[in-house]
């Protein structure tokens, strides 16, 4: 088949390499001049890391990333520990794939190349969409600067800003959440041994505003994702914001946490508004699909945002390949994956509320009650897009 991407972002990329594997002609049709992937880590699990092993991407994750213990949830003062999700062996042990923390610029690098090796033509830089349009043969695809492109099939991978979107869902805006992200990359030799976070993903917890702090780059940059409520501001991953509002946001915390903070670059302090959107059940019409923040954009408290765009391009390869019209195999598609994305949209926005908290007792016996290590291990990391039966809806 004749397919056009809008977006070249990590669902985009995958979706085009799955597509390429399977024969299709594809075009990805990226507004950048030069396609150069922002922001700081992403959290690779099982359910994710299958497909991305498909691609023939094992070594090189095994070269770049990290593969963390465990998540602990710990108290914002006294590093108290609340929670714990074990990672590492085990979760490669359950789930038969290992758990990676990696620089989203080396994943989207290494998804770069695998799609340069199936089509070198396949990327198409500086169109920025403005509108869609389909009939019965195909859709369509008009750009800014007055291009055009037509396929048989359109897909949205656009992000939370999709014009794809429009086409299929509605036109409206999404929302802010009351609450912003701040991202550093803090090169480890700055920071003290004694006060250098274990090989863990750690989410500290306190009165309206966490901090996630792990690994990247094989152990030598730490991340840090600062969630806090703040007033609105842009949506912008490349907007520097001033230090001292950092040091303000997180004065009082733990040392671990401090030490990030006061070791980080004062002139590379990144902070962005976290918008949401509700889940939607309706992702396809008969020749354009959605998929990723174009459709379900994620807060980041499961760490299954990329993830989720890494499912949804792997069924849809599939689904594609199923003995039945296009339409009906976009409705598969569209069927199978949405109650699973609303889920993780809905849980992502409830551990917001959960890693808020203001008090110490109530903090202990929320986690307690919401067993999350339980849950993911139950439904989340186990599912499996390569291989999932698609007639049946995913939870």
């Amino acid at each position: 088949m004749d397919i056009a991407l809008v977006g070249a972002g990590i669902g985009g990329l995958t979706a085009a390499a799955c597509l390429l594997r399977d024969g299709h002609r594809v075009r990805i049709y990226e507004q950048a001049g030069q396609v150069s992937e922002v922001g700081a880590a992403v959290q690779m699990s099982a359910n994710a890391v299958k497909v991305l092993y498909h691609l023939g991407l094992k070594e090189r994750l095994e070269s770049v990333s990290v593969k963390p213990t465990a998540f602990e949830f710990r108290r914002f003062d006294t590093g108290e520990l609340l929670h714990e999700i074990k990672l590492g062996q085990d979760h490669e042990a359950r789930h038969g794939h290992p758990y990676y923390q990696v620089h989203r610029v080396d994943l989207h690098a290494a998804l770069m190349e695998v799609v340069h090796q199936l089509d070198p033509q396949a990327l198409q830089l500086g169109y920025r969409a403005a509108r869609v349009q389909e009939d019965g043969q195909g859709a369509e695809v008009f750009f800014e600067d007055g291009r055009h492109a037509r396929a048989e099939l359109l897909i949205g991978s656009d992000g939370i800003k999709s014009v794809v979107r429009k086409h299929v869902v509605d036109t409206e805006p999404p929302v802010f959440t009351g609450q912003v992200a701040w991202r550093l990359a803090i090169p480890i030799e700055r920071i003290a041994p004694d006060l250098r976070p274990a090989m863990v993903s750690s989410i500290w917890c306190g009165p309206k505003n966490h901090a996630v702090m792990y690994y990247m780059r094989s152990g030598q940059v730490l991340n840090f994702v600062g969630c806090v409520e703040r007033p609105w501001e842009e949506e912008s991953w490349t907007s520097r914001k001033p230090w001292e509002e950092l040091d303000q946001d997180y004065a009082g915390w733990h040392p671990i946490v401090r030490a990030a903070i006061e070791n980080a670059d004062r002139d590379q302090c990144f902070r962005w508004a976290l918008n949401n959107r509700q889940p939607v059940m309706n992702w396809c019409t008969d020749r354009v699909a959605l998929l990723g923040d174009a459709v379900h954009p994620t807060l980041p408290y499961m760490a299954q945002g990329a993830a989720m765009a890494i499912e949804d391009s792997a069924v849809l390869s599939r689904a594609l390949q199923l003995n039945m019209p296009l339409a009906q195999a976009l409705q598969v598609f569209q069927n199978h994956r949405a109650p699973r994305a609303a889920r993780v949209v809905r849980e992502s926005t409830e551990m917001g509320d959960l890693y808020h908290i203001a008090d110490a007792q109530q903090m202990k016996q929320a986690f307690k009650d919401r067993n999350i290590a339980a849950s993911r291990n139950n439904w989340l990391y186990p599912y499996d897009p390569m291989h999932v039966d698609l007639m049946n809806p995913a939870g």
